[in-house]
């Protein structure tokens, strides 16, 4: 599959022969082997694959989260194998923005200082014009002073979410963040976030066993054995599941 590169301005992300390896010998498992991809600003990206396949290992890899035993992987055009420990942290901190699916939240916390948590720790004060966006887009302004016990699971997740947002992120590194909500939350998380790419120009890229979930996306990215296989854009759950079994997932 060959495509013609857009200039660099235009992607987030993207890995160049992005190779990780685990063990040596007989023992050697390639987690990601050789792989080129890139994601673009403003886009809502899912990877899939079967288990096993690295889709998890890509997105840390290229959260910056975990690192790669050959290859490059680019924020922006910046190489992030280039950067010190303390660069690469600051980088994390100031240029991209995570969901889990555990919440992650500080249980000591309500709900807005959970949000405006990233911010606190780089000693900046976040956009409140911007905050109040965010906060009215996942509808927790009721909930703002409530502490993660006294918020349901979804609503934990819309503040993680919130938190993930709040700092305008150059991108945000999504990891089953439905995985452990019921349908109706889960489509509401989804639903925040492809509002916040399409409304609020976010770029996005989300690891999803779920082929309804990656419905939400604009494009997406298919890997199996450590390899993208293939892609689909504007994608149906039908298509998807379709795709997923013929790569026996």
């Amino acid at each position: 599959m060959t495509t013609t590169s857009p200039p660099t301005t235009a992607v987030a992300a993207r890995a160049v022969g992005a190779t990780k390896v685990y063990g040596e010998g007989e023992t050697e498992v390639r987690a990601l082997d050789g792989v080129d991809v890139e994601f673009q600003r403003g886009a809502y990206t899912a990877i899939m694959g079967p288990s096993g396949s690295g889709k998890s290992t890509l997105l840390h890899c290229i959260a910056g989260l975990d690192t790669l035993t050959s290859g490059q992987v680019y924020l922006g055009d910046i190489d992030l194998s280039s950067l010190s420990e303390k660069k690469l942290t600051q980088a994390r901190r100031d240029r991209i923005g995570f969901i889990f699916q555990t919440y992650n939240l500080i249980p000591t916390l309500t709900a807005i200082e959970n949000i405006e948590l990233p911010m606190a720790l780089a000693g900046r004060k976040g956009n409140k014009e911007w905050i109040d966006r965010i906060v009215d887009t996942v509808g927790l302004r009721s909930r703002l002073t409530h502490r993660p016990s006294e918020l349901s699971g979804g609503q934990q997740q819309r503040v993680a979410v919130a938190r993930a947002l709040a700092s305008q992120p150059e991108i945000i590194f999504a990891d089953e963040p439905t995985g452990n909500l019921d349908s109706r939350s889960g489509a509401e998380i989804l639903e925040f976030m492809q509002r916040a790419v399409t409304e609020l120009g976010q770029t996005i890229v989300m690891v999803t066993h779920d082929p309804t979930a990656a419905a939400y996306a604009s494009r997406v990215i298919f890997l199996a054995d450590g390899k993208i296989v293939d892609e689909i854009r504007d994608p149906s759950a039908a298509a998807i599941l379709e795709k997923m079994h013929g790569l026996g997932g």
